[in-house]
């Protein structure tokens, strides 16, 4: 089943800036903090394409204006208002460069099993390289926790010192968050996760690819997810299955089979031929 799209046009959503040698690409959408639309999508594509084929382009710098770099994609366009900083798709933006920059402010997540999804966007891949399964627990970082851990490069503090959670409180948030999320959701990502130790970037993209065109193709928990937090905001999802051992090994399958669908368009990756050698 083929999915359809729908966006309303918005203007200088995304920036582009800089000069022969540095460019920087700046998300300007600071009202939807940043979220990712199909629009802006397009052009940082087509301007980090245009980079990559630049021989004089040494530095390209993604940033954002306003409080957020980016609150993920677009699911809604009120999705984002009560998200901070990077989360979902856009911490997927920001895993694959070589310098990852953060202060005490900054808020990292990948929620997105709590609308019945699964953490994508390569997140298998950069996920998959740290200890334990931080993507089951929906629990947020901050900057000294993204460097402690290996997700952030440079730590830079700004004017104000944020206050440190309690590990009890971490804790608490991480069981809370597993406990109201989708179960199917949860194993997928267990899966996902594991599979992305033993693979590359390239790899895990297009499992993941595949597994989300079926999460948005058949019948899934995504819907219930999306009705409950987005539209009808009565937080009160019903999960089918509804509890983790009702989730079987078949039901998970499901998702990870190859695409079978003429009206699917494949997955296609550009050459990154600069940078390869250094992620």
């Amino acid at each position: 089943m083929a999915l359809s799209l729908t966006f309303t046009r918005e203007t200088d959503q995304v920036l582009f800036a800089g000069n022969s040698y540095v460019k920087e690409v700046i998300l300007n959408r600071p009202q939807k903090l940043n979220c990712l639309n199909y629009e802006m999508i397009r052009q940082i594509t087509r301007n980090l394409t245009s980079f990559e084929n630049d021989s004089s382009v040494k530095l390209v710098i993604l940033k954002a204006n306003g409080k957020a770099f980016c609150a993920g994609g677009d699911v809604k366009s009120v999705v984002a208002s009560a998200l901070i900083a990077v989360m979902g798709g856009g911490a997927g933006l920001s895993m694959n460069t070589i310098f990852r920059v953060v202060t005490e402010k900054t808020v990292f997540a990948m929620p997105e099993a709590s609308i019945g999804l699964y953490p994508d966007v390569g997140a298998s891949y950069f996920l998959s390289r740290l200890p334990g399964y931080f993507g089951l627990t929906g629990a947020q970082l901050n900057g000294a926790e993204m460097v402690a851990c290996g997700l952030a490069t440079h730590f830079v503090p700004s004017k104000e010192n944020g206050k440190e959670r309690g590990a009890k409180k971490w804790i608490a948030d991480a069981l809370n968050y597993m406990h109201s999320s989708s179960p199917t959701s949860l194993k997928i990502f267990l899966r996902s996760v594991r599979e992305g130790r033993e693979q590359n970037i390239e790899q895990c993209l297009c499992r993941e690819y595949d597994v989300t065109t079926h999460l948005i193709s058949l019948e899934s928990d995504f819907f219930e997810g999306a009705r409950a937090k987005l539209f009808d905001k009565d937080n009160n999802p019903v999960w089918k299955p509804s509890k983790l051992e009702l989730v079987s090994k078949e039901m998970v399958d499901q998702f990870f089979k190859e695409i079978d669908d003429e009206d699917c368009e494949p997955l296609q990756l550009p050459h990154r031929s600069k940078i390869q050698s250094k992620l």
